[in-house]
């Protein structure tokens, strides 16, 4: 058994508390590689803003769980080496077994998600308490999620939205003890979320609803990233052949982050930034072989856009 306390990490529970009484969000970047990591402490420190490291089920299988450990504790004192030790909290996203969120748990998670959306309410809701009571023992923070959204991201995947009932979450709270909500209201899992000439629009009113019904808990918004179109351009320019796609307008989601949301997932936004970087290498430089070469390039854009998004979608630049 590892504690993350020992790595230096922290859970959710005080970033949180700090994110809905001074109106931002804390960042949940997605990493499974040296590049995505150094670009997120680098943009977070620079930025003095706190992030949660995200990882999926299936960036843990690509890494190594082993690896990760060493890898967050890395980011703690690489952070302090970049002159300011920024809140490091180190998430399983999408976690869909009890046996997954205990491993994690046990490898120095600070935070864990149990996803049972899938399943009938009340199985949702006794697996997720379960997690719950097994997580508090070593005050691992616990996020729960209630409805579906569409899309597909890693082994995440569903063809359309099922928004969260409102009338269900007090009940949910309650029963499970989780420390935050992931909701559906309208963001979506992967690139491809929505056509052009469709008209994303996330539902603050069952948001708002939901803050009603438990006032002062965290909320969660997954697939919340924005597809940046010039982003897209400059893939398709280099020979990529990604399809006309839109995601969820950033205005949209600073207006959320006012809210009770206090934590707002980004990953596909950030796999675009690098993949445009590697193309345009590898494009104009073809004899280019050293993977420095592509991957720093694509580090650095993912910096640029990660600070961005700290600074103008989630309110969260000074915050640390």
């Amino acid at each position: 058994m590892i504690s993350y306390k020992d790595l230096g990490l922290v859970n959710s529970r005080e970033i949180f508390a700090k994110a809905m009484k001074g109106g931002y969000a804390i960042p949940a970047f997605n990493f499974n590689n040296m590049e995505q990591l150094q670009a997120i402490i680098q943009a977070c420190v620079e930025t003095r803003s706190p992030v949660i490291l995200q990882v999926s089920s299936g960036a843990r299988k690509y890494a190594n769980q082993t690896l990760l450990r060493y890898m967050a504790q890395g980011a703690v004192e690489y952070a302090k080496e970049l002159g300011y030790n920024i809140p490091i909290v180190l998430h399983l996203d999408h976690g869909d077994s009890f046996e997954l969120c205990k491993s994690c748990i046990e490898f120095g998670f600070s935070s864990v998600m149990i996803d049972g959306s899938h399943l009938p309410y009340d199985e949702n809701v006794a697996l997720t308490r379960r997690v719950v009571e097994y997580a508090h023992k070593y005050d691992v923070t616990v996020e729960g999620e209630l409805g579906v959204l569409a899309g597909v991201e890693d082994e995440v995947s569903a063809e359309e939205h099922i928004y969260t009932k409102p009338d269900e979450v007090e009940d949910f709270v309650n029963k499970t003890g989780v420390d935050s909500l992931a909701i559906s209201i309208g963001t979506s899992h992967g690139a491809f979320k929505f056509k052009p000439g469709q008209k994303p629009k996330i539902r603050l009113d069952i948001l708002y609803e939901i803050e009603k019904r438990i006032p002062g808990f965290p909320i969660v918004l997954h697939g919340s990233s924005s597809v940046p179109q010039d982003i897209v351009a400059e893939i398709n320019k280099y020979g990529g052949a990604l399809k006309d796609s839109i995601g969820i307008p950033e205005d949209q989601l600073r207006e959320a982050a006012k809210s009770a949301v206090c934590k707002i997932n980004i990953d596909s936004d950030g796999r675009l930034a690098m993949t445009a970087a590697v193309r345009k290498v590898l494009t104009e430089k073809p004899a280019e072989f050293d993977p420095r070469k592509y991957l720093g390039p694509a580090r650095d854009k993912l910096k640029e856009l990660y600070k961005h998004k700290v600074i103008n979608v989630l309110g969260s630049n000074d915050k640390a």
